[in-house]
């Protein structure tokens, strides 16, 4: 008999007994801030790191025995991941760690950018200190992920998505209990497939069994927080987990204490690499090279990864006028996935405005701007700010 059948018998067990209410907390609060679920914080938001946590640019990760393994084997692992702006301090850290040749890391996340593109920043920092690491992404077959992760170029696989039906109800939920199993039977199956050193969530309801599975496998699991409050994903998590890396100091109320690491939040090598303004344009605006227009102004419109209603209104309401009256003025507008059909049918083709549902370059986009104007997500303003563009926040 396999021997890991105990293990998975009992993994599956525990996830039918457990996580199945925790997973309908999940998804019913989905869009809910955990602030409506918790007591309000003992102190608000402090713009400096805290002085009882890790000041250093560098995410230590060493091999706590916070989550009581169900395996007698324990993976001893220690990880360094630069996250620092400045390119010098980064080659300098990278120097100091010997790659391993047999690294192995599977990251959980996606459903929006948010959750995306800071798992993908963590991996590229991986590959710069280890290219031999092998990085796994897991994600739902239909979501943003799906194309987003080969495009950055690493490998993808596809687990059931869970979702819940409206309302709380509906006969479409009946069955979700088996859902929920499947998935995480299918999470597991690929874990030990993989075998990976250790998993990393970066939040939102597709990241939610795999990490549960890595827990109840025994694996190494960290979670990343981007946003100063975090959702009921990465909350309920937290207490699986081996360390919390959150992005900011007030953010340490909501998780166990003695796990958390505040960090920032990563940016990815793209975004952070420099691209000449002049072949940021040429590629949005083919004719701008070519007219030899040096005064011309690029705004670019951010309405997050799934569009922000609100933003594509008044840019229906406005571009033409805009681009009518200010003949140097060029638009590039993404208006989410979730609107871009909508919009596309609404909005006039114009030579000064590219329109897209989302935009995979972003490295592009910022450097071809020179004004940002967007919802206030936590990593877009992180990007700003790496990337030092105006901006127009809402």
């Amino acid at each position: 008999m396999n021997s890991t059948f105990p293990a998975a018998a009992f993994a599956f067990a525990f996830a039918f007994a457990f996580a199945t209410p925790l997973y309908l907390l999940l998804t019913v609060f989905s869009h809910m801030p955990i602030s409506q679920l918790l007591p309000p914080t003992s102190h608000g938001f402090h713009p400096l790191p805290s002085p009882h946590f890790p000041k250093t640019p560098f995410l230590k990760l060493f091999s706590p025995p916070s989550f009581p393994s169900l395996f007698s084997h324990q993976i001893q692992l220690r990880i360094f991941c630069c996250l620092a702006l400045d390119q010098t301090s980064q080659q300098n850290c990278s120097a100091n760690v010997e790659p391993s040749d047999d690294l192995r890391v599977v990251f959980a996340g996606g459903g929006t950018g948010g959750h995306i593109y800071p798992a993908v920043a963590i991996a590229d920092e991986i590959k710069i200190i280890n290219p031999n690491a092998r990085i796994l992404f897991l994600g739902t077959a239909h979501g943003m992920e799906s194309t987003a992760v080969p495009s950055a170029g690493y490998d993808f696989d596809s687990i059931p998505a869970v979702p819940l039906a409206r309302p709380l109800f509906s006969p479409q939920n009946i069955l979700l209990p088996y859902r929920l199993i499947k998935s995480m039977i299918q999470c597991y199956r690929r874990l030990r497939e993989f075998d990976p050193h250790i998993v990393v969530g970066t939040g939102g309801y597709v990241s939610f069994p795999v990490c549960l599975a890595a827990a109840l496998k025994g694996l190494k699991m960290v979670i990343q927080e981007q946003n100063s409050v975090p959702g009921i994903a990465n909350w309920v998590l937290s207490w699986f987990a081996d360390q919390v890396f959150i992005a900011f100091n007030s953010s340490i109320d909501y998780f166990p204490k003695h796990k958390c690491i505040v960090s920032g939040n990563p940016v990815r090598l793209s975004v952070r690499r420099y691209v000449s303004k002049a072949a940021a344009r040429l590629h949005f605006f083919p004719s701008y090279v070519n007219s030899g227009n040096l005064e011309a102004k690029v705004v670019l419109i951010l309405g997050g990864s799934l569009g922000a209603n609100a933003i594509n209104i008044a840019m229906l309401n406005l571009y033409y006028q805009m681009l009518l009256e200010h003949k140097n003025l060029f638009i590039i507008w993404q208006t989410g996935v979730h609107a871009f059909d909508e919009m596309e049918s609404l909005v006039k083709n114009h030579p000064h405005m590219v329109l897209s549902p989302f935009l995979h370059n972003m490295d592009l986009a910022y450097a071809a701007a020179d004004l940002v104007v967007s919802r206030a997500g936590a990593m877009t303003c992180t990007e700003i700010l790496a990337t030092g563009k105006p901006s127009i926040l809402l």
